[in-house]
């Protein structure tokens, strides 16, 4: 897929045109991956962009506080050096505004498109209990079923992050396995397995999502699910 710089607004030669078509050539190719109902990592990775467009519109003094932590020290220093030089030259700041107000117009377009697509995934989403829920549901299992009849294992573990001075959940996950749907297949019977296999965890928690949805697993299917679970236990 076309990709991006983490600057590529301040990249090389500042033009207009140039970084015009550099943009809708990125926003083609996301284009293209959302049609193929594939929203990961491309719409991570679009608001990663417009958040740098915004934090350098209108947070310009403190890039350092304001830019998302994917950029490193060096990025950094280098844009605040650049817009340094672009106080003494009106005409190049003019440039680079045209630039930020175009291409943030359009990224915020095709996240809401990418939006669109994520809100139906997660509406087309429901999450049970799979058995009694333990009272510790910082590590289990969750069972994602799609509109294949498959039924895709993750171990999944929660974890607490800092962002900004506040605290988010995450989820790490991996792989177990795929139960193909038949009578004798429950989630149940699923449940067992997984303790006969790890019996490190005996009592784990374990939640069904289900969807009729025949989309991409890896792709949008498990980020939207996982979401959705880490939400749903953060609220429990």
């Amino acid at each position: 897929m076309q990709q991006l710089s983490n600057t590529w607004f301040t990249d090389g030669y500042i033009d207009y045109e140039l970084k015009k078509y550099t943009l809708l050539a990125y926003l083609q190719a996301i284009h293209k991956q959302f049609e193929a109902q594939r929203l990961y990592p491309q719409l991570s990775d679009l608001i990663f962009h417009y958040n740098n467009l915004l934090a350098f519109k209108h947070n310009k003094q403190h890039l350092q506080e304001h830019f998302p932590k994917k950029l490193n020290g060096i990025q950094i220093q280098q844009l605040e050096l650049l817009y340094e030089q672009l106080i003494a030259d009106d005409g190049l700041m003019q440039e680079l505004e045209a630039i930020i107000q175009f291409a943030s117009k359009h990224m915020q377009r095709a996240i809401e498109n990418g939006g669109e697509i994520y809100d139906f995934v997660e509406r087309n989403l429901n999450i049970q209990t799979v058995g009694v829920e333990p009272l510790c549901k910082e590590e289990g299992y969750f069972l994602l079923s799609d509109g294949t009849k498959q039924t895709h294992a993750y171990q999944y573990r929660l974890s607490i992050f800092e962002k900004h001075h506040q605290a988010y959940r995450s989820m790490r996950t991996n792989f177990v396995g795929t139960w193909q749907y038949s009578i004798s297949t429950s989630y149940t019977s699923i449940k067992h397995s997984l303790i006969q296999r790890n019996q490190q965890l005996p009592n784990p928690a374990v939640y069904a999502v289900e969807t009729n949805l025949c989309y991409p697993i890896e792709e949008t299917l498990l980020p939207v699910a996982k979401r959705s679970l880490v939400r749903l236990l953060s609220t429990a």
